[in-house]
């Protein structure tokens, strides 16, 4: 255990219950990304509300914790990681108890999407700073390697739960269990050692407003391209000067957040606490591993909504068996995170990381050639075999990289800082993917209709009117059942679906297309990741000269 820590627990098997701790900690906050995803209807029908009410509060839960995230990282640095640690897990089991029972919108909004985020936004940037108070630097790879992976697994494993909690008992059960397991994590948060904080840090006020408002305008101007665009507004949509409101509204998130960091510059010079030091950004390996984790989780959440859509919609699979067919990915990358930090624990964290984001791109432009006409569900194995080793890879290296940049008594804040850049990285990739996805499918659809003989120009040019906003991603059978309500002639029923059939197909090998291409940018920063692990000789001494010379 970490020398200096206050009762460290000196035995192995106390290690795997801290970690196992953490680990289940870290599921349970990426599993609400996922697991209603299947259930959204069924949720909205016992709640009274609309499927856009229940994606509002999805939304909710991810602004909330994107704007809390680095006033939470800062609590935990003031009255101590792991208290941060419990009173979060305390407030997010009352959330998911809230949720379980929730009886409307109201209700759902207060427990899912504001005390869910709130508990996690505490919670998140305390285990990054748990796990390097907890363990020695050699193991921390590893730690953090597992923890990663258990987030990730959990957004795997999100549909598959979420389906057979709907299908064979309530969604409510999803949120019932989660109290439990906060309650056993609780239980278990007393084996996790902590330190005292070094001197008496007090919480920036005015920077907590900033960088909440920065940060929330920002990703809720990501999360509302869907609807309204990214530049060129969409039909109905709100713009200014010619151009989508997103734009707007992400611009001015970003305006916010320069001054939030100028005010940070400010109250260091003054001598005060500042919320997040801007110094931290120019240490090399720190922005380097915050750049990797950034477009890390943005092919993964692009991957983890483009692949579900594609086998439920495409292929008709039910929530249960695409839950099953996503299992490669989870199991891979759960076996590469905790296998190469063990088998080549001296292994170069920037080779292990290249090999990972090749293995990343490798899966994506593998599964976007081998999608076609005839394709099943087993197709995706191979790919998403090599990219869940990709992400397992990378989960294996980037938390020791980013909180060894800088001593421990900062790794609360790196952890804020962390998991703002991963909650930023998540909402564009799944944004993207899912803007490349209806823009190529609407296009593609467009073309088939207009080329088809079978298809009138008028149909043609009532068509291009009605999706110009965008075509959505529908099944055979809901398009089928669409024409037959809307009393379309034969011929042209069966021309529409030809139509959607392939432009669906080219909808998601454009939008894994493009998630192949930033792994491929995300190497051209691999060059900042370390060559040596932390703890090996010449790493420390160049951690502190890192830290003397980049954070002051």
């Amino acid at each position: 255990m970490a020398t200096g820590t206050v009762g460290s627990p000196s035995r192995a098997t106390a290690g795997k219950t801290v970690l196992a701790t953490l680990a289940a900690a870290q599921f349970l906050m990426a599993l609400d990304s996922s697991v209603m995803n299947v259930s959204i209807a069924t949720v909205a029908s016992d709640v009274g509300t609309t499927v856009t009410g229940i994606q509002g509060a999805i939304t909710a839960y991810t602004l909330v914790m994107a704007m809390f995230m680095l006033p939470g990282g800062k609590v935990g640095a003031m009255i101590g990681r792991k208290r941060a640690f419990t009173i979060g897990c305390v407030v997010y089991g009352c959330g998911s108890l809230t949720t379980a029972l929730a009886p409307n919108l109201t209700v759902l909004l207060l427990g899912w999407s504001l005390l869910e985020g709130l508990g996690a936004a505490l919670i998140l940037p305390a285990v990054v700073a748990l796990v390097a108070l907890n363990f020695p630097t050699e193991r921390r790879p590893t730690a953090y390697g597992l923890i990663a992976a258990s987030a990730a697994v959990a957004i795997g494993l999100g549909p598959l739960i979420g389906g057979i909690a709907t299908t064979y008992f309530s969604w409510r059960w999803v949120f019932a269990g989660e109290v439990a397991i906060v309650a056993v994590i609780l239980a278990l948060a007393r084996h996790i050692a902590d330190r005292p904080s070094e001197g008496r840090p007090r919480f920036d006020v005015i920077g907590a407003v900033l960088s909440a408002t920065g940060l929330g305008l920002f990703v809720y101007g990501v999360l509302r391209t869907s609807e309204w665009g990214w530049f060129v507004p969409k039909a109905g949509a709100p713009s200014w000067l010619g151009m989508s409101a997103s734009i707007w509204v992400m611009l001015a998130g970003v305006l916010v957040v320069w001054l939030f960091l100028l005010w940070q510059s400010r109250v260091l010079r003054r001598g005060g606490d500042p919320l997040v030091d801007p110094g931290l950004f120019a240490n090399r390996q720190l922005s380097g591993g915050l750049i990797m984790f950034f477009l890390q989780f943005l092919v993964q959440m692009g991957v983890f909504f483009v692949v579900p859509l594609y086998l439920s919609v495409a292929l008709g699979l039910s929530a249960i068996r695409t839950g099953v067919h996503i299992l490669p990915l989870s199991l891979s990358l759960l076996a590469a995170a905790s296998l190469i930090p063990k088998l080549f624990p001296r292994a170069s964290p920037r080779l292990i990381v290249r090999l990972g984001v090749l293995s990343l791109f490798a899966g994506a432009l593998s599964l976007a050639a081998a999608l076609n006409a005839d394709s099943s569900a087993a197709v995706v194995t191979i790919p998403l075999l090599l990219i869940g080793l990709g992400m397992g890879a990378l989960a294996s290296q980037l938390g020791a990289v980013t909180v060894s940049a800088v001593p421990d008594s900062r790794s609360a804040e790196v952890g804020g800082v962390q998991n703002t850049v991963t909650n930023l990285g998540s909402s564009i990739g799944t944004a993207l993917a899912g803007s490349i996805l209806i823009g190529t499918l609407t296009s593609s659809f467009l073309s088939s209709i207009e080329k088809n003989p079978a298809v009138p120009a008028s149909v043609s040019a009532q068509a291009s009117t009605k999706l110009a906003a965008g075509a959505p991603f529908l099944s055979d059978s809901q398009l089928s059942a669409a024409l037959t309500k809307a009393n379309v002639p034969p011929e042209q029923a069966q021309a529409a679906m030809q139509a959607n059939s392939a432009a669906r197909l080219v909808a998601v090998r454009a939008a894994v297309a493009i998630l192949a291409l930033v792994a491929l940018i995300a190497m051209v920063f691999t060059g900042r990741i370390p060559n040596r692990q932390p703890g090996a000789p010449g790493a420390d001494s160049a951690r502190s000269n890192k830290s003397t010379k980049n954070v002051t």
